[in-house]
């Protein structure tokens, strides 16, 4: 079955052609938040249709919003402030002819991570996204669990010292306390260079503390990181382990696995099998 995959992410638009669960093609345009919807909105039809072929059975999309699933319409998309209300389920498959799946993007990561990275073989999974913000994704069961209008997971949100948990465990952290983003401070813990060793060391910590209140919310046997901030691992694993430790049921921590993404477009392969999904050819079920 080949279908095409879809990340929509603050900067960029991000789309592959999968084919027997591989990435055949991949293509990325950058977007710019400044543009009209119509404009953002064209930029993505152009790309699918550059990579659309005849054996093209469906599209799956994975969007940084709220979405209703069964409409395919995405609300208030992050990053894209002009995407405030769009029928996009309707318009593709008016414009191509063919089945469109959407669904947030941290769900489409945690599903691609499922479905083809380290977690395919467990039953409860987390799907964390370091990036821009913190992105999550929820398997229960080995089901993607949505909740309303794809809502859940948002543990960004939750309030955490003089702010919110997106403040502490996404880049704005680096941004704020450091004056530097994570890319550039990720190169200068690699010299090691104190104040960047000191910058991932803090977040490492708080990382620590937003990992405590998924694992008393869900349980999760596996959490795995994606994003690019999961690059600098090795600078904050440590310290997001200390703090492990003062969580109150140390059997369960004993028993959850943090891993590192390996999957290579895991966002894209997730959001390919939303489509298989629907026509139950998900190779992990």
């Amino acid at each position: 079955m080949e279908v095409i995959g879809v990340d929509i992410g603050g900067t960029t638009i991000h789309i592959g052609l999968v084919q027997n669960n591989l990435i055949k093609r991949e293509t990325k345009i950058f977007v710019d938040r400044t543009a009209e919807a119509d404009v953002t909105l064209q930029s993505l039809i152009q790309l699918i249709r550059q990579n659309l072929t005849r054996n093209t059975a469906a599209i799956g999309i994975g969007v940084p919003a709220i979405v209703d699933p069964d409409n395919g319409i995405v609300y208030d998309v992050q990053n894209i402030p002009n995407w405030k209300e769009i029928p996009l389920k309707k318009i593709l498959e008016k414009e191509f002819k063919i089945p469109v799946f959407i669904n947030n993007d941290a769900n489409c990561f945690a599903l691609g991570e499922f479905t083809y990275g380290k977690s395919k073989n467990y039953r409860n999974v987390i799907g964390l996204s370091l990036g821009t913000g913190i992105g999550m994704g929820i398997i229960i069961n080995k089901e993607l669990y949505n909740g309303v209008l794809c809502g859940a997971g948002e543990i960004g949100m939750l309030g955490y010292k003089d702010s919110i948990i997106e403040n502490y465990s996404g880049s704005f952290f680096f941004l704020k306390n450091y004056n530097a983003t994570a890319k550039k401070l990720a190169l200068d813990a690699k010299k090691g260079e104190p104040t960047a060793l000191e910058a991932f060391n803090e977040y490492g910590k708080h990382l620590g503390e937003t990992i405590k209140s998924i694992v008393y919310l869900f349980a999760p046997e596996v959490i795995i990181l994606g994003g690019s901030i999961s690059k600098a691992y090795p600078y904050f694993e440590n310290s997001m382990l200390e703090s492990l430790k003062t969580f109150a049921y140390q059997e369960q921590i004993k028993n959850l696995l943090i891993e590192v993404s390996i999957t290579k477009g895991s966002a894209i392969l997730g959001a390919s099998s939303l489509c298989f999904q629907k026509t139950n050819n998900n190779p992990n079920k």
